[in-house]
């Protein structure tokens, strides 16, 4: 018997059968796919290279892939300038909470609007989509957070802006949309309550879309300094780590201008390795949240996306 150039392999009990057409385009698929990762990966090496080299280096020869001159002033400045390590824990802190407790804000209110006996849903919904198109500005909300809320130099005025907004809502809603209606009913029938039918039947079936709006929120905090500009002042010593590093590269920036910068050389001053260690040092911790949400992320985007 003649064996066929083709290969066969089973996926459950059918076979698929792969020609040479098939093999062209999952070789073309691999090919695109391998090089628009290099192309992602590329300027992250590049700033880590750069980070490691010399500043009298990168002003003569530009930006590197693999460090040249290598030194580690970048890093000593950056660590040594500051309460870093603590900006560190205060971020790593309020990620962690604002995580949690938005996950289970947003989830709850997201579970409330798409039940069909909760009479009042549409127009909270609508009121909730409203405050996404219009603003009242800058000067009102500041008004707001440290006249009316007393929250100036306090850590809430960060946090709790962030923890909510109204797409993530949506989103949410819109995934335990897909989840049937009898699953509530089954609950309620065998005399579970509300809280008891959402933690125990809703939580479990929502894991993509947790995870997913999970790692929105965990970004907004780890990545957040506009609030921080607004409303900690100098008054506070620790303060983000977005934004403790937004400070070191000002405070370089105002030693090159100043005065004192004329008794130095642009050299002594590694100003852009220090903007690439402040990368290096914003990016990494995490960067390490990917791979845990990964399998969830697409599955939640989707699914949450496919009714309005």
């Amino acid at each position: 018997m003649a064996k066929s150039k083709d290969m066969e392999f089973e996926v459950g009990n059918s076979k698929i059968k792969l020609g040479k057409s098939d093999y062209v385009v999952r070789g073309l698929g691999y090919v695109l796919v391998t090089l628009y990762a290099i192309a992602c990966v590329f300027p992250f090496l590049i700033i880590i290279g750069t980070s490691f080299t010399s500043e009298s280096y990168i002003r003569t020869h530009g930006v590197q892939l693999i460090p040249r001159d290598f030194t580690l002033k970048a890093y000593e400045m950056v660590i040594g300038s500051g309460n870093i390590w603590k900006s560190y824990g205060l971020t790593i802190m309020m990620t962690l909470i604002g995580t949690v407790c938005g996950l289970l804000i947003i989830a709850m209110t997201g579970y409330a609007l798409q039940r069909k006996d909760f009479p009042l849903r549409n127009a909270i919904s609508f009121y909730i989509y409203f405050t996404s198109l219009f603003s009242a500005g800058l000067a009102p909300y500041y008004l707001l957070m440290t006249q009316t809320y007393k929250l100036l130099d306090s850590y809430l005025a960060v946090l709790l802006p962030l923890m909510m907004s109204p797409w993530l809502i949506i989103l949410m809603k819109n995934f335990i949309k897909q989840i049937p209606h009898e699953i509530t009913e089954s609950g309620k029938i065998d005399g579970a309550g509300d809280m008891t039918v959402f933690v125990y039947l809703i939580l479990p079936m929502i894991k993509p879309a947790l995870a997913t709006i999970g790692l929105f929120l965990a970004l907004g905090y780890w990545n957040e300094w506009y609030q921080s500009s607004l409303f900690l002042t100098a008054k506070v010593t620790v303060k983000p780590l977005q934004y403790t590093l937004y400070e070191i590269v000002n405070k370089l920036d105002a030693l090159r201008n100043s005065v004192a910068g004329q008794y130095v050389t642009l050299t002594d001053i590694p100003e852009q390795s220090v903007k690439m260690a402040n990368a290096v040092l914003a990016t990494g911790p995490i960067v390490l949240l990917y791979p845990f949400v990964q399998k969830y992320f697409i599955g939640g985007i989707t699914v949450g996306a496919v009714k309005g």
